[in-house]
């Protein structure tokens, strides 16, 4: 993505459809007229394209119509930005990975609520490696430095490479890069290693001096692309996830269509993206997109996601994500579908949703 990561350092349901004076129930009285303007933060990765696209084409508007309520999508060429936005308060939603819904807002106190499961990376996310002359592999990795986001997905990625590997971070010596910088800093002599995500795989996988070592293909359901919203917003107004899963849906329906309007709206998307459409569509290959929302809910509710965040907190809390005061990995409290519970329950600031995909 142009973008996806975790905050620098710093700065970081229940199926309803509530009436507005049921919603104003669940909160003060100076929430007696619910809001009714949303905006909801993207940044420019292939499994997220859909939004501006939904924006352009009118079809978010149209759901939001339906609802009573308006929504803007606004795009971020800087992920850390978007989601920083998101958690000053600026924007009710942002589109996000599992790890930097947890440690970005969730940890600095925003109740978030994951209502669409987007996708996993399927290969998106890779370790690339120079050529010197002779062939490169994983343990090449030993000794050298490693530019990428730090404490982002991109660092779980290549942890989770060392490890299979039979090696551990500190066997590398990690180059904090902007993932906006990566790109330009592959191509520099002294650079020897990266790790990254698309579109910048891609394109530094043109190179010829470039190999692909290790790629989240290895790590299938591990690095999550959702849409997050402010929990309060979602209890308050209901019909902002019944809108943004219904223009959700009707998108993707486009998008994984072969029809010559499918492909139409893929080429928006492409272009939307700064992409050709072929690079767009080689970047699809790599990206395991739920295009049907009840794939998408059975996702949410499998235990394997309770597992995946398992292992996602504590690599966070490990790195220090948790923040100074956390002493235990149990600081940050998560909720799932069907009653599931990760940390402290009396701290629940992540929360898995799967009845807006439900009820699309």
């Amino acid at each position: 993505m142009t973008t996806r990561m975790k905050a620098e350092q710093g700065t970081l349901r229940r199926r309803s459809f509530l009436t507005g004076m049921g919603a104003a129930a669940l909160g003060s009285s100076a929430q007696a007229q619910p809001k009714t303007k949303f905006r909801i933060a993207w940044s420019i990765y292939v499994g997220w394209m859909p939004w501006p696209y939904a924006q352009q084409s009118g079809i978010l508007k149209k759901w939001a119509d339906r609802f009573g309520i308006a929504i803007e999508a606004v795009g971020f060429n800087d992920y850390v930005e978007s989601i920083n936005q998101y958690t000053a308060g600026a924007f009710d939603g942002v589109t996000v990975t599992n790890m930097d819904a947890l440690t970005v807002p969730a940890v600095g106190g925003i109740d978030t609520t994951a209502i669409i499961m987007g996708d996993y990376s399927n290969g998106n996310d890779a370790v690339i490696l120079k050529k010197t002359g002779a062939p490169v592999t994983l343990a090449d990795l030993k000794g050298r430095p490693v530019n990428l986001v730090e404490l982002s997905v991109s660092q779980y990625l290549l942890s989770r490479a060392l490890e299979s590997a039979h090696l551990k971070e500190t066997d590398v010596t990690l180059v904090n890069t902007s993932d906006a910088d990566i790109v330009g800093a592959f191509v520099t002599p002294e650079i020897r290693a990266v790790a990254t995500w698309n579109p910048q795989v891609s394109e530094i996988l043109q190179r010829p001096d470039a190999v692909s070592v290790f790629d989240s293909s290895k790590i299938p359901g591990e690095i999550l692309d959702l849409l997050v919203v402010n929990t309060k917003s979602l209890a308050a107004t209901p019909g902002l996830g019944h809108a943004l899963a219904g223009a959700w849906y009707e998108v993707l329906g486009l998008m994984v269509s072969a029809t010559e309007a499918g492909k139409a709206a893929r080429a928006d998307m492409a272009k939307l993206s700064g992409a050709t459409p072929e690079s767009f569509d080689h970047q699809l290959l790599t990206t395991r997109l739920f295009s049907k929302p009840a794939e998408a809910a059975a996702f949410t509710r499998s235990p394997v996601l309770v597992q995946t965040m398992d292992r996602v907190r504590r690599f966070s809390f490990e790195h220090g994500q948790f923040g100074q005061g956390a002493t235990t990995v149990d600081a940050i409290g998560m909720a799932f579908p069907n009653g599931a519970t990760l940390g402290d329950t009396s701290n629940i600031k992540l929360r898995f949703d799967a009845s807006f995909m439900d009820a699309a």
